[in-house]
């Protein structure tokens, strides 16, 4: 039996988030909320609330940092009030700075040392996610998933308004959308929302009925597991075909990318596309894959890791099970598993220019079997690469053969 006190999160960055978790009030229930707007000074005000009343504390921290108020106070704070006789149910009310998907892998990873009567562990040792609610308002939110403006213009947060907002909803087991969009507009965000959220269950309300629509979640909903880059890029069986000119596009090669002709064709992906997300091969770093994210106007590509085909077989024997097993069914007797597996979803532009661009980027037959070559391109990624970016002082590498292919062909 699990002895673990569940843990609701409720996220937003314009949405009812404060009236949605303050409806989960009951005996028992505990909502704990933390405003962040003057971390950098590293002043966070905390509020705890029960049916009783509410308990404000002044929180002064070393490092004025989100991290640190998340180490410091936050998950100490979810251990102490699971050992609480009084408390059943903990709804944790996010400042907009604060995403849930890092919160979750923090609660699942983070080690929460010191506290008196506990074993040092990681805050999941005491609470459960149960689910992620995400609330947002319909007159705003597409703009600001298709927008490029910085979150916290002026700081070091290097995080962008559409990363936040496109990371609360695709992390959501459930949304919350404030109406007042007209029709037109309500249809498309509708179709984009089930596409970024598939299986979560969605009431238009300012108002919800907030325990109702947490029975509508479904079984196989995330629950604050956090993906990487080998997990199934299309959870939840979103709807494929057009709707309102959005539609999920997937793009996959078992050839690497020139790395100069990716740098230039990403440039597709900021441009009428919500969210990209997925893994890279490209040629000249062949040991490790490449994430590769974009939510409006901002992409970013970073390591994800070695393949498989690049560890000893000790080291494969410490991979995820899943992942090998998904691994074995695409091997290449030469390349392993080395691959590129992207979804794109497009709420205005031409799905072929996207996937075009993304072809013609990759290396052509003369260019593949020639991998002595491969090290010797520029590579503008390295360990971690931010676009839209300063260009490169180098000419665009044209291909040496550029032959037509369907998307997946090798």
């Amino acid at each position: 039996m699990d002895t673990r006190t569940p843990l609701i999160v409720v996220s937003g960055l314009h949405g009812p988030t404060r009236h949605t978790a303050r409806t989960l009030l009951r005996p028992g229930t505990v909502v704990v909320h933390h405003d962040l707007r003057h971390v950098d000074e590293g002043i966070v005000q905390r509020t705890v609330t029960t049916v009783d009343g509410e308990q404000l504390d002044i929180l002064e921290l070393a490092h004025g940092c989100i991290s640190c108020t998340l180490r410091e106070d936050l998950l100490p704070l979810l251990r102490r009030l699971h050992t609480r006789s009084t408390v059943d149910r903990i709804v944790l009310h996010l400042d907009p700075q604060l995403e849930p998907e890092a919160l979750c892998w923090a609660v699942e990873h983070v080690v929460v040392a010191g506290i008196v009567g506990q074993i040092d562990g990681p805050a999941s040792r005491d609470v459960r996610i149960d689910a992620v609610v995400t609330c947002i308002d319909a007159t705003t939110w597409l703009d600001d998933a298709t927008g490029d403006l910085d979150l916290r213009p002026g700081t070091d947060d290097d995080r962008t308004v559409a990363q936040v907002v496109v990371g609360q909803v695709e992390f959501a087991d459930a949304l919350v959308v404030a109406p007042g969009a007209d029709g037109w507009q309500q249809a498309r965000l509708h179709a984009v929302l089930t596409r970024l959220a598939p299986g979560a269950p969605i009431t238009w309300t300012a108002h919800p009925d907030t325990d109702a629509l947490l029975t509508r979640i479904p079984v196989d909903a995330r629950r604050g597991t956090v993906d990487d880059a080998y997990s199934p890029l299309l959870r939840g069986r979103p709807p494929l075909g057009e709707d309102c000119g959005v539609q999920l596009l997937e793009f996959t090669a078992t050839r690497p990318f020139h790395p100069q002709r990716l740098h230039e064709a990403i440039d597709v992906l900021l441009d009428g596309v919500v969210r990209a997300r997925g893994r890279a091969w490209v040629a000249t770093q062949p040991d490790n894959a490449l994430l590769l994210e974009s939510a409006g106007g901002g992409l970013r590509v970073a390591h994800a890791g070695p393949w498989l085909a690049a560890m000893t077989p000790k080291q494969q024997d410490r991979v995820d099970a899943t992942r090998r097993a998904m691994a074995a069914l695409r091997w290449d007797a030469v390349h392993g598993d080395r691959d590129t597996s992207l979804v794109v979803l497009v709420h205005d532009t031409d799905p072929d220019l996207v996937l075009g661009a993304l072809r013609a980027a990759l290396l052509t037959d003369t260019e593949f079997a020639d991998p002595d070559s491969w090290t010797t391109w520029d590579d503008p990624f390295g360990d971690y690469h931010r676009d839209p970016c300063e260009d490169l002082p180098v000419e665009p590498a044209e291909p040496q053969r550029a032959e037509p292919r369907r998307e997946g062909q090798a």
